[in-house]
């Protein structure tokens, strides 16, 4: 969790280039994505991680913070529901957790002593996803 010593750096400033202002014609998620790039990381909250993740931005300064949050809550509610940001971080392309591997392992620990009942809870799917992801798999799908 080295990257976590850059807490007071921004995306734009440890994964270049730079990006631009977005083009007058962009949706408000690619606003919101471009203004979540200035942000210190440290000042980065649940739900900017949950969609910087989703939206596989800067990933190996962004999945850091978000295994971070849920080894303390696992089944954090970002911004939708009950465990929204863990479901979002292990939808995360297997060639990714390659170069995190230690963060990998500890969310994988983390996932397997989850009560069933509290899985149970969760979105359809998710159950086969968080054990897909603790045996070290490809997601089912994307978030």
């Amino acid at each position: 969790m080295d990257r976590l010593l850059h807490l007071d750096r921004t995306l734009d400033e440890l994964d270049p280039p730079r990006w631009g202002p977005p083009a007058a014609a962009a949706t408000p998620l690619v606003r919101t994505v471009h203004a979540l790039r200035g942000v210190r990381l440290g000042a980065l909250g649940p739900a900017d991680l949950r969609m910087l993740v989703a939206q596989r931005v800067a990933l190996p300064h962004v999945l850091p913070l978000a295994v971070r949050l849920l080894l303390e809550e696992p089944l954090l509610d970002a911004r939708f529901y009950e465990g929204d940001l863990l479901l979002t971080v292990v939808g995360v392309p297997d060639p990714v957790w390659v170069l995190l591997p230690d963060l990998s392992a500890r969310l994988r620990a983390v996932i397997t002593t989850l009560p069933e009942d509290a899985v149970a809870d969760l979105p359809r799917g998710a159950a086969e996803e968080l054990a897909r992801f603790a045996a070290g798999h490809e997601p089912l799908r994307r978030t």
